[in-house]
């Protein structure tokens, strides 16, 4: 699907028709999302211009990131949607060429809705495809910092959680590891458009009164990058408290074991002694010889047990 937006008077219009490209003046912006073989073809012919591949879209390289050719910016980079499988990447390939904003990606997306409504809304003049640039970037932003905020919200209920249980638990592990991979990917997302944007900041092509408004973009992004580290060091002490709660746990189990041990060992040692089969013993042959022997055994662990509690080590 093609969705092509111009400017007429101080209107946004849109035509889904590539068709009607040679016919429309002051276009703003050509959005491709999953165009088919012969819309791509026909958008890029009466252009004058070339979509890079699926595969050199999601290259990591920096020259194939950010390049310019040909009078004409190309930008690749990756955007984050929640879904239910939760957080998944997506690339999107943007070209400024002329004052025209093409952007190519794949699926539905709501930061593109999001743009799109606001453009509709806003009292602003869309001069060029750079000013429809710069909406969709400061609308990632603004989408990025909502998830960001979200990821802190949960991150707090899981301190909470901690607080309240006071018990190590699977699923707060699971959790946390869960979290922790999520905004790691958030932040390579923020990295990636500072990657880019810096190299488009440089660009000859952009327009000198825009980059001012381009430099503020950046410095939201920084903001984000620094709101992400705060994140992943909470991440990382509510991990290190959870593995100290595992060892508290350990370190109880362990001292009862132990504990009860020493307990046991003094009855041991009396039920051997009279274990024995010697004669000598003084009460192999009395009457409540074996009954005694119970009797100091309970009294030595019972002896064992107020010790122990005297000491608060149980």
């Amino acid at each position: 699907m093609v969705r092509i937006y111009y400017r007429e008077g101080k209107q946004i219009k849109r035509e889904t028709d590539v068709r009607e490209i040679g016919h429309l003046k002051s276009i703003l912006w050509i959005d491709l999302q999953s165009p088919t073989q012969e819309e791509e073809e026909w958008v890029e012919t009466k252009c004058d211009i070339s979509f890079q591949t699926p595969q050199e879209i999601v290259e990591i390289e920096s020259s194939s990131r950010y390049f310019e050719q040909n009078n004409t910016i190309n930008a690749n980079s990756n955007f984050l949607k929640i879904s239910a499988e939760g957080y998944v990447i997506y690339p999107v390939s943007i070209l400024i060429r002329e004052g025209v904003l093409f952007t190519y990606r794949s699926g539905d997306s709501k930061t593109f809705a999001d743009t799109v409504r606001k453009m509709k809304v806003s009292q602003e003049t869309f001069q060029s495809g750079v000013d429809m640039l710069l909406l969709l970037l400061e609308t990632r932003i603004e989408s990025d910092a909502d998830v960001l905020e979200g990821l802190s919200k949960d991150i707090s209920n899981i301190s909470k959680d901690l607080n309240r249980e006071q018990k190590a638990k699977q699923d707060i592990l699971l959790k946390i590891n869960m979290m922790q991979e999520n905004t790691m990917l958030l932040r390579e997302t923020i990295i990636d458009k500072q990657r880019v944007l810096s190299g488009i900041l440089r660009s000859q092509f952009f327009p000198e009164d825009r980059k001012e408004r381009l430099r503020i973009v950046l410095k939201d992004i920084s903001s984000l990058l620094e709101y992400s580290t705060f994140n992943f060091e909470r991440l990382e002490y509510l991990q290190n408290t959870f593995m100290g709660l595992i060892n508290l746990e350990q370190n109880q189990i362990i001292k009862i074991f132990t504990v009860f041990t020493i307990i046991f060992m003094p009855p041991t040692l009396i039920a051997g002694i009279f274990g024995m089969n010697y004669s000598i013993l003084p009460t192999s042959t009395h009457q409540y010889g074996f009954w005694f022997s119970l009797l100091l055994m309970a009294c030595s662990m019972a002896g064992m047990w107020f010790f122990f509690k005297r000491k608060h080590w149980i």
